[in-house]
């Protein structure tokens, strides 16, 4: 790990660097994925899913029926059912709250001026599968959709090597309504969502987190539909003063630096001795308490800041520089940065609110911006599966009076047509 000082800016460079930008090979060989999936369609899916998931991959085993709510929950442990019922509810109560209000008024001479909001037709969410289980990324990204009234809702997700889907992810898909889910992953089901093939119909966005691959594929595909955006590896800052817990600082930290061995994790505050406290922790057993030993260690040795202010001005420095993924504000009077605060993916207010409960069961969501993104993009929230359309309805006054104005700026851009529209309305 790293101590130092917040006026280091060169030391914290490593902290605040951002951008997507993956190696040359990785970007190679995603461009050769999507290309081939976009000319052969499913024999492309079936050849990668044989090669990277499911050995006997075949087409007609490409979609997988969602089960019906009650036999897909005999499936699951009763506690992870009721937590997934928990946290579907949960998260659409927050995300019904965010439906957007269409914006409609007349001016004095009487036109009309309209902002409208329309669901997009088709979205596809990307859940990471194959042997690992991910049924709260389902809820994350579908359950906005149907909030929003999104038409056709597709899920695509990489097969165990046996071909199955995870009880889990198939009950969190039936509790929510998926209309079609597919066991395709990777940078192929990117393509097949993006270009559509012979089993799976093109969609109008895709959203949902993924390995360096997927992400690769979601920009590349850019264009041909929407995205969400670039999410990489995980980040969390925690701001801490002296009468932080020490436990649940550290905690935080370990808890990001278990998702990816690429993770950023810091602690910044005007305290040395919590930050001394932490960093003991940090070398101690409770860093591998919760196992996952490796990739802990690798980034609590290279990747793990613990950064010391002089001031609250330094302290917000830190949080705007570094954007994080997750901002975590353990002190004494929270709200009054948070007004302050404009870079940050998601806040998390308090002792008693570890980052984890925005992971799963808190109601907000957990795709969010990382890699520096939170300077000009947000979390997954409703809107982002809306798009909006301005509705401009002239009265009669209105046209008489621009109508030298709007002739006179048409010319001037050299469109002497566009002028002509406008001079022909007497």
């Amino acid at each position: 790990m790293i101590f130092v000082d917040a006026s280091d800016r060169a030391a914290l460079r490593p902290l605040y660097a951002g951008g997507w930008d993956p190696p040359r090979p990785i970007r190679d060989a995603v461009a050769a994925i999507v290309d081939d999936v976009r000319v052969r369609g499913d024999a492309a899916l079936v050849e990668y899913t044989r090669r990277f998931d499911d050995p006997n991959a075949a087409q007609d085993r490409l979609r997988v029926d969602v089960p019906s709510r009650k036999h897909a929950r005999a499936l699951v442990p009763e506690r992870i059912a009721a937590g997934l019922e928990t946290a579907r509810e949960r998260i659409e109560e927050f995300h019904a709250r965010q439906k957007p209000v269409d914006l409609s008024y007349h001016t004095v001479d009487g036109t009309l001026s309209q902002l409208l909001h329309r669901a997009l037709s088709s979205i596809g969410a990307y859940v990471p599968g194959g042997t690992a289980r991910f049924p709260s990324s389902v809820l994350m990204t579908v359950v906005p959709a149907k909030v929003a009234g999104v038409a056709r809702v597709v899920v695509t997700t990489p097969p165990a090597p046996d071909g199955s889907i995870n009880p889990a992810v198939l009950y969190a898909c039936s509790l929510t309504g998926v209309d079609e889910l597919y066991a395709v992953g990777g940078a192929q089901a990117i393509a097949a969502l993006a270009y559509g093939t012979e089993a799976i119909a093109a969609v109008d966005k895709i959203v949902g987190p993924g390995n360096v691959y997927v992400t690769e594929a979601k920009r590349q595909v850019f264009g041909m539909c929407g995205i969400d955006g670039l999410a990489g590896p995980s980040e969390v800052l925690v701001v801490a003063d002296e009468r932080s817990n020490p436990r649940f600082v550290a905690g935080e930290l370990i808890a990001q630096a278990e998702h990816d061995p690429l993770a950023r994790v810091a602690a910044v505050s005007r305290d040395r001795s919590v930050l001394e406290a932490v960093a003991e922790l940090l070398t101690g057993d409770f860093a591998h308490e919760t196992g996952r030993g490796e990739i802990v260690a690798s980034v609590l040795r290279d990747r793990t800041y613990l950064v010391v202010a002089r001031n609250d001005e330094e302290i917000l420095e830190v949080i705007e520089r570094f954007a994080p993924e997750h901002l975590s504000l353990q002190i004494a009077a929270p709200h009054e940065l948070v007004a302050r605060i404009r870079r940050a993916g998601a806040i998390f207010v308090g002792g008693d609110t570890p980052v984890a409960s925005g992971d799963y069961i808190a109601g907000s969501n957990h795709v969010l911006p990382t890699s520096g993104a939170a300077r000009f993009s947000s979390g997954l929230h409703t809107a982002d599966y809306y798009r909006t359309m301005s509705l401009i309805e002239n009265s009669r006054q209105r046209m008489a009076g621009d109508r030298e104005t709007l002739a006179a700026l048409a010319e001037f851009e050299g469109l002497p047509a566009h002028a002509r529209t406008a001079l022909m309305r007497e």
